[in-house]
């Protein structure tokens, strides 16, 4: 993958998905949660992901996380966006757990969930008598994980210290499109997922009705901590291309809503309840009709026989 590091920020001159040189600038976009900086949304016309130009170096990037409005580490529930967050979040846990359990065929057994948090999915799989490892590159997000419900938890980069087939289910929610080291990563999850395990991703979807309808104020794209935008498109591909096969694509109902409603904050300086509520539920509308249009996409991978 061809990149520049200049300044200390990385410069794709290749998608850094595919690898494709066709390659331009989209729009930009403000980051709203902790700089105020903009950054350069690029699309890749080959696979149809779009990425972040010019990101901060992996070392460097942990500086644009540390808010308090960044939910998933501090899982603070402070604000009405972030209260609903967690209402929704509890009513989701249980629904996630079943859903594993269905498309594992089984009611135990032993997940590995990447980007982990603060723990609360990893603690339901617990309670489930699930045998359960989570990773976390926050340390105060794995400090809480820990304390909070007694997990498991390590530093991301322990993910290459595991032994090979290890996992029955391997899941990243809403965690991919923030790895600097995306193709490592994902060869590294092949290793050590079980012959007959699943892979759980879950990410947000440009393609969308409400990315359509915010454009670059979409939360979404939330510069630089999203390095990438995927696709359905892009992310089949780069499944395909670290041995994966598609088995089934899931729409997440309530993103549509949440996102929405940040989007609303971003574009007009407030919430705008019930006009976020339209786009959501036009958004969510859409994506019962047609997966690849919704907020978000869940993407159940197996290793190819």
């Amino acid at each position: 993958m061809n990149t520049n590091t200049k300044n200390r920020n990385i410069e794709y001159t290749a998608c850094p998905s595919c690898g494709s040189s066709e390659i331009s600038k989209k729009f930009s976009a403000k980051d709203y949660t902790v700089s105020s900086e903009h950054f350069e949304v690029w699309h890749c016309a080959q696979c149809e992901i779009r990425f972040t130009q010019h990101i901060p170096v992996e070392e460097e990037v942990g500086a644009y996380y540390q808010s308090e409005e960044y939910i998933s580490h501090s899982n603070t529930s402070k604000g009405l966006v972030n209260r609903l967050y967690q209402t929704v979040r509890n009513l989701t846990l249980k629904q996630k757990r079943n859903w594993v359990q269905k498309v594992s065929g089984r009611d135990s057994g032993k997940i590995l969930d990447i980007g982990c948090g603060t723990g609360e999915f990893l603690s339901t799989m617990k309670a489930a008598r699930w045998e359960t490892l989570g990773l976390e590159p926050d340390p105060s997000a794995r400090a809480q994980a820990q304390n909070n419900h007694g997990l498991q938890v390590h530093e991301q980069d322990h993910l290459f210290d595991l032994s090979k087939a290890n996992f029955d289910i391997i899941s990243m929610w809403h965690v991919l499109e923030h790895v600097h080291r995306l193709h490592p990563y994902l060869d590294q999850i092949q290793e050590v997922l079980k012959p007959e395990g699943r892979l759980i991703i879950a990410v947000p979807n440009y393609q969308s009705k409400d990315a359509d309808i915010y454009q670059e104020h979409w939360a979404a794209y939330d510069v630089p901590r999203h390095l990438y935008h995927f696709s359905p498109k892009g992310m089949e591909m780069l499944l395909e291309a670290h041995g994966f096969e598609l088995v089934q694509k899931k729409l997440m109902p309530f993103d549509s809503f949440y996102v929405s409603m940040l989007s609303e904050k971003y574009k007009h300086g407030n919430s705008r309840l019930f006009a976020a509520f339209i786009s959501g539920l036009k958004s969510w509308m859409q994506g019962r009709r047609d997966v690849n249009r919704s907020s978000s996409v869940i993407y159940l991978a197996k290793k190819k026989a």
